[in-house]
């Protein structure tokens, strides 16, 4: 037995007694505090007999003897204190005694009988305490028991741990004025010097573990008063940095309308809620687990798995809180039937979402934000009794000061719930909470930086005659930031497309930017019609004088659809990946400069390849070839051997598989593809140099006329020399120079384009005087023609008229 000093609201002797015997007698378990106020204490009672503790512990409710009370007590039945007779009766008048039941209903686990020298007998509110003190020893006593197999363990085995709380104390809360009366055993538990203690609540609040302290406030709130003597532990950080756990016992007085008025509470140290060493294992992995969580769905999964099989549970559920909704994000077990016909009911993707107003316990639980434990038999609505029959836990998941969601465990066979369960779900929730609030974050940053990623890519590519062009983009998984990589298809005159791809260097909102002014860039100075190398010399000017600490890659490719001919221009970027149609493949080597924006004045040299029909042409940022488990020329000799497997015929199943075995990202991956077909007719190309004399304009219409009748195009004959007299006519009379004629028929269209000195474009007048001379030429083109248009070169101007070809035209030519 132990001998520590004790003391707690008047009374100085406390001893323990737990049933035994198969239910018919009361074993004297632990003996604390001052053992010469009661001499020889009986070591066992019997349940039927006559004695404060037995009386108590039938009716289940306390005994409290004043000295008279006891006194006759001794008088009656002197065997149960046999210490007390013949003592001095004015020793005999000061002692009263109190006996409490431990346990109550189906869990009765004994007596407790506290004594103090109190010649008036316990007041109203030292019972009210000792009753809640008695509280806080069965709790201790159920924790005991629960540690011994069999849960009645017996006398001897219980010896081993101290039943009393010695280190506790009381507390009286004034509500209407928030001062607080504290014992000083309270204040030592918190850390809180007496002298500093100022008889506010929030000093000794400031103690609290700010997860817990919304489990602590909402005590005091209305309708709470039938769980006010349950067992709330909590948290508290003392001055030296030691997390310690408390046990809360109290006790809400109310005034007549329901209003808290006063609460009256026992703390005592709680090491016995404290995680065994295997909870602390689940904890720890969880934690380690939860860390590396990135999406909700992998957060809810974690804790399936983490709390399935240490709490052998039947059904675990992790729904998420939007608005007044709950969305469930996993179900164990996922088969429907598995679940309340409310919940199948709502079914409505792979989980279903239902309305908090539906299931109002849940909804009061999520309101009070702390574990709430239902045993077997519970008066639950059916949407929960269902999911554990057996017994259910409802963990809200907090993070941040608000509700982000719930988890529900429930078990089908009965279970019973110990205090250190209650402790590893409550450590659950919180890393749970967060974990789930961190990944939401997460999604949202991806979804955002997705969403801005492809609002600053072409939202569709073109159709292109001669080929088919593909692309596939796919953001990072590690950082879920923003990046830089961007592709480009852009679609030139005379028969002439841009490939483009590159990457800005880093992942942010500024790589994102600079990569869509690049994009912007590069598309304006290639559709003026300038050269590739050319392109990109403007590109990496303009990227250096913005200034910026960025730098990107680039490759660009201007491939003719009719000739075939591919001229491409590297800027620090990887080689592209030929292949060809006898499936072999190679890295087609171009020689490039350094990335844009390095040197102003860098000069980019230009290579040219021909591509034969059927050839796959695949451009790829570094995120697809290279990573920290897969070097670049591991990256690269993965592409072609994908690219010599695939079937060429579909463009857009080659591009998935070059990405499909891409899992978790540290890098965007950006891929471009073209499948070159090539077109049925090659074109025909000539061009004639306009000479400045009077009868100019006679000169290039019989040349367009000789081209076309030897063409075979005589019936688009009419409508070119129109075009032709009237596009030569401007360029002679309003810009000085060289200009040039150039006509090219294709499969479907003749192209007439005539180039000047002047950078000036022509400007189709908006209202035209019909008693003029002149200012209707571009009107006559516009109606002669099926598009027309004005790009800039280097040096002055283009501009170009298209006229399509008659049907059987078409052909004809395609039977030659």
């Amino acid at each position: 037995m132990t001998r520590h000093r004790f003391a707690f609201c008047g009374a100085e002797l406390a001893a323990v007694y737990v049933l035994a015997g198969g239910g018919r007698e009361l074993h004297l378990a632990e003996l604390t505090g001052d053992r010469g106020m009661l001499y020889g204490l009986p070591a066992i009672i019997a349940v039927e007999g006559h004695s404060p503790a037995a009386e108590a512990f039938r009716a289940g409710r306390p005994l409290w003897l004043d000295p008279k009370e006891l006194a006759a007590y001794v008088e009656l039945d002197p065997h149960h204190f046999p210490g007390r007779r013949g003592e001095a009766v004015e020793t005999t008048a000061r002692i009263s005694l109190g006996a409490l039941p431990l346990g109550r209903g189906a869990n009765e686990l004994g007596c407790l009988i506290v004594a103090g020298d109190v010649p008036d007998g316990f007041s109203p509110d030292r019972r009210a305490l000792l009753e809640l003190y008695a509280d806080q020893v069965a709790a201790g006593l159920e924790s005991a028991a629960a540690r011994v197999p069999g849960r009645t363990p017996p006398q001897t085995q219980l010896a081993q741990a101290a039943l009393v709380p010695l280190r506790g104390g009381a507390f009286i809360l004034e509500l209407s004025t928030g001062r607080m009366e504290a014992h000083a055993y309270v204040l030592e538990l918190l850390g809180v010097p007496p002298e500093e203690f100022d008889g506010r609540v929030e000093t000794l609040l400031a103690s609290a573990v700010p997860d817990d302290i919304p489990a602590l406030m909402q005590i005091v709130e209305p309708g709470r008063m039938s769980a006010a003597t349950e067992q709330l532990a909590f948290r508290i950080r003392r001055p030296g940095g030691e997390l310690r756990w408390l046990g809360l016992r109290c006790r809400v007085e109310v005034n007549g309308d329901g209003t808290p008025e006063r609460v009256l509470g026992v703390v005592a140290d709680a090491a016995y809620l404290r995680p065994s060493a295997d909870e602390v294992s689940v904890v720890q992995r969880l934690s380690a687990k939860l860390a590396g969580a990135s999406t909700i769905r992998e957060v809810s999964r974690l804790v399936v798995a983490a709390l399935s099989g240490p709490l052998q549970a039947s059904r675990v559920a992790v729904a998420e809180r939007e608005g007044d909704r709950l969305v469930v994000t996993i179900l164990d077990p996922p088969e429907p039937d598995a679940w309340p016909a409310v919940w199948r009911s709502e079914w409505r993707s792979e989980w279903p979402d239902l309305s908090i107003h539906d299931l109002p316990t849940l909804e009061a639980a999520l309101r009070e934000g702390h574990v709430s434990l239902w045993p077997a038999g519970a008066d639950l609505e059916p949407a929960l009794a269902e999911i554990g029959r057996g017994g259910l836990a409802v963990l809200p998941l907090r993070a941040d000061g608000r509700m982000v969601g719930v988890c529900l465990v429930g078990w089908d066979d009965e279970h019973r719930f110990d205090p250190e369960e209650r402790s590893l779900l409550t450590a659950a929730a919180a890393l749970v909470g967060q974990a789930l609030m961190r990944a939401h974050a997460l999604d949202a940053g991806h979804e955002l930086a997705t969403m801005l990623q492809r609002s600053l890519l072409p939202r569709k590519l073109p159709e292109l005659p001669g080929g088919e062009a593909v692309a596939r983009y796919l953001p990072a998984t590690a950082g879920l930031e923003v990046g830089g990589d961007w592709y480009d298809v852009i679609p030139l005159g005379d028969g002439h497309v841009a490939l483009v791809i590159g990457d800005v260097q880093g992942h942010s909102a500024g790589a994102a930017t600079i990569m869509g002014q690049m994009r912007t860039a590069v598309r304006a100075y290639a559709v003026e019609g300038h050269p590739p190398d050319v392109v990109v010399a403007r590109a990496n000017r303009l990227l250096v004088g913005m200034e910026t600490d960025l730098f990107a890659t680039c490759l660009y490719v201007d491939l003719d659809m009719e000739e075939g001919i591919a001229r491409l221009v590297r800027a620090g970027h990887l080689h592209p990946v030929i292949r060809h149609p006898d499936g072999s493949t190679e890295e087609l080597l171009v020689e490039g400069g350094p990335p844009l924006g390095v040197l102003a004045d860098e000069e980019y040299p230009m290579t040219e390849a021909g591509l034969v029909p059927g050839t796959l042409l695949t451009l790829v940022t570094d995120g697809l070839v290279e990573s920290a488990t897969l070097t670049m020329e591991e990256g690269v000799r993965r592409v072609c051997d994908t690219l010599a497997a695939a079937d060429p015929s579909d463009a857009g199943r080659v591009a998935d598989e070059l990405v499909v075995g891409v899992n978790r990202r540290d890098d965007d991956v950006a891929l471009l593809l073209l499948r070159y077909d090539g077109t049925q007719v090659r074109p025909m190309r000539t061009h004639w140099t306009v000479w400045r004399l009077p009868n100019a304009v006679m000169h290039a219409r019989r040349f367009t006329a000789r081209t076309l009748r030897s063409w075979g195009a005589e019936e688009e004959l009419d409508a070119a020399l129109l075009v032709v007299s009237e596009l030569v006519t401007n360029a002679v009379a309003h810009t000085q120079g060289e200009v040039r004629l150039d006509l090219t028929l294709s499969a479907d269209r003749l192209r007439i384009a005539v180039n000047d000195a002047s950078p000036r474009s022509p400007v189709k007048p908006a209202d035209q005087d019909w008693e003029a001379t002149g200012g209707r030429g571009l009107l006559i083109v516009e109606a002669s023609t099926a598009s027309w248009g004005a790009v800039p070169l280097s040096g002055g101007k283009q501009v170009w008229a298209e006229i399509p070809l008659a049907p059987r035209e078409r052909l004809a030519r395609a039977s030659r």
